[in-house]
């Protein structure tokens, strides 16, 4: 077996078709388009090499035969944040060998050791975590836009190799053709009564605006998070354009509780469900198939990407009334029968609990592993987000 660099076209197509090989035949695998699987590795194209670095590789067998990939990469504004310098692989793909596997998890741990790291976290993103993010160990069904599928011999690829549990992300399915809770309800009517509380939905009209009311309240209320980075206002704009084609604005909601901004809820068409029909292609012919199957409504299901609230804030009602004006939009389209509530971690019970109480039920679990590179390290799971973050943001206003 040789591993090669991806440095050219060939090597590049060659890395992208390697899910031909392993998905064939699978009827719930979606490709992701091409042209975004590249962008993440074109510094013309990803931010986040602004702050850091990427490379990636194929397998090929003795008969030239490509059998797998990976991608190593470091985020510096996060690698440094934790007990241990932690870089990422992701990306990976590889037929069912134990061995084949090792090399690839060989050359990510090599490349990111001589950069400094002494863990790697993965599977994982050059970018943010709202896409490509953790290993699916359970519930392989249909996957929501922007999450990862994998066949499940995967999850003993990984832990074979030595990579542990480190947190694990649970995603629900909502039935949309089924009523709210009652409880819930009378919670979003106790909210909107509120005459300092406003609710509106995006505008690409006025999207500097809502983007820069977006990172306010994520740099907030994702503070006391483990390793917290503010939110990058060139990634999250740019997100923003490239989706624009299939973004609903209806789906995307802010409150303001005295024109400040306070809380947030970003849901996205499940695209995935045209770009099924497209194979990872974006050419004249699957464009004009995209507006076609997006006009016959073929788009049937939607996913919450994330949502946020000032620790301040969260007792409120926010959410709940966030929910009762995003239902009243939804019921404009009854086309749309099932919300995916996608993804929330095990470190974080109260958003558990708020999939919970609108009546959610269990679809999907990823685990994020990781990798450390020596054994005289004690390995330590992520940490739980404090279900007292705003009892510690108003201790933290009094001391100002």
């Amino acid at each position: 077996m040789k591993v090669i660099e991806v440095t050219d076209r060939c090597a590049a197509r060659r890395f992208l078709n390697m899910v031909d090989t392993i998905y064939k035949g699978d009827t719930h695998y979606v490709r992701t388009l091409d042209s975004e699987i590249e962008a993440v590795f074109d510094p013309a194209k990803n931010n986040f090499f602004q702050h850091g670095e990427a490379i990636r590789w194929i397998l090929v067998n003795d008969q030239d035969k490509a059998i797998g990939r990976v991608a190593a990469f470091i985020n510096k504004h996060k690698a440094f944040t934790f007990q241990q310098p932690t870089g990422g692989m992701g990306f990976f793909e590889c037929v069912n060998d134990q061995s084949a596997a090792n090399i690839l998890f060989n050359h990510s741990r090599d490349w990111l050791a001589a950069r400094g790291m002494m863990a790697m976290d993965g599977p994982i993103n050059f970018g943010e975590n709202d896409v490509n993010w953790g290993l699916l160990v359970e519930g392989f069904i249909h996957p929501g836009f922007g999450m990862n599928y994998n066949p499940p011999y995967y999850k003993q690829l990984f832990e074979s190799y030595g990579f542990k549990f480190y947190f694990e992300q649970v995603s629900n399915h909502l039935d949309l053709t089924k009523p709210f809770p009652d409880r819930f309800w009378k919670i979003a009517e106790w909210a909107m009564r509120k005459p300092e509380l406003s609710f509106r939905h995006f505008s690409y009209n006025l999207a500097d605006k809502y983007i820069s009311d977006l990172k306010e309240v994520y740099d907030d209320a994702w503070k006391f998070h483990e390793n917290f980075t503010p939110m990058d206002v060139a990634t999250l704009r740019r997100s923003l354009a490239k989706a624009k084609s299939f973004v609903d604005p209806e789906m995307i909601w802010f409150v303001y509780h005295n024109e400040e901004p306070i809380a947030f809820l970003i849901q996205f068409p499940d695209v995935n469900q045209i770009l099924k029909y497209l194979h990872g292609k974006l050419h004249l012919w699957n464009k004009l198939k995209f507006i076609w199957l997006k006009y016959r409504k073929t788009i049937t299901r939607t996913r919450i990407v994330i949502m946020g609230v000032k620790p301040k804030y969260q007792r409120y009602g926010v959410e709940s009334g966030i929910f009762w004006h995003l239902n009243e939009k939804m019921k404009k389209k009854p086309h749309i029968t099932e919300l995916e509530l996608s993804w929330v971690g095990d470190f974080n019970p109260k958003m558990r609990a708020l999939h919970e109480s609108v009546g959610a039920t269990f679809a999907k679990r990823h685990v994020t592993y990781r990798k450390l590179f020596s054994d005289d390290i004690d390995f330590q799971r992520s940490t739980i987000i404090p279900v007292d973050t705003k009892e510690r943001a108003l201790r933290n206003n009094d001391k100002v």
